[in-house]
């Protein structure tokens, strides 16, 4: 089942994080609101995700195994997720924003290879349709010819994407790629 990041389900994903040191040591999915590092503390970054939650100016897609949240997708309007990946070639190439990014992707430790980024991807896809859909792109890591740590997956893999009918649009690393669909209101 996926369900929205709110005030209800944010117990099961600060569980979640909190299980995994943080995520990537202490970003608790911030990463991509604002820049890291420079004194930020793990304690800032989980007060900040929280008080995003409540405001609702956050948005993951939650995927859940009976009540325990197992992995996310996260969402959002370029204005709430300005810190994306390889972001100098990204703008550089730059003609329109899109309506939608869609970030990151965790997946917490014993569910990881059993679908759970593909199937947060698909509740973000909802989640964006219930929202008013748009132009929505991603930045996959493509992964088609060699082996690539889960670490470096973190904006997802570039098969999911395809899967969901996304197309590569330009590339804005080595094996990085933006992806792009149009996603219909619901």
């Amino acid at each position: 089942m996926v369900r929205p990041l709110d005030a209800e389900t944010w117990p099961a994903f600060a569980a979640l994080v909190e299980a995994n040191n943080g995520v990537w040591g202490g970003c608790w999915c911030m990463g991509f609101h604002v820049k890291l590092g420079k004194g930020r503390t793990a304690e800032q970054n989980r007060n900040d995700k929280e008080q995003r939650v409540r405001e609702g100016t956050t948005h993951n897609a939650l995927v859940f195994d009976g009540e325990q949240c197992v992995g996310w997708c996260q969402f959002g309007a370029p204005q709430d997720l300005p810190e994306i990946k390889s972001k100098r070639l990204y703008d550089k190439g730059l003609t329109t924003l899109p309506d939608w990014r869609i970030t990151c992707f965790f997946t917490g430790k014993g569910h990881r290879g059993r679908g759970v980024a593909a199937a947060a991807l698909a509740g973000a896809l909802d989640q964006i349709a219930q929202r008013g859909g748009g132009i929505v792109e991603g930045y996959p890591e493509e992964t088609d010819d060699r082996k690539v740590a889960g670490s470096f997956l973190h904006t997802g893999p570039m098969g999911a994407f395809e899967r969901l009918g996304f197309t590569r649009t330009r590339p804005i690393s080595p094996h990085r790629w933006v992806v792009t669909r149009t996603v219909a209101p619901a």
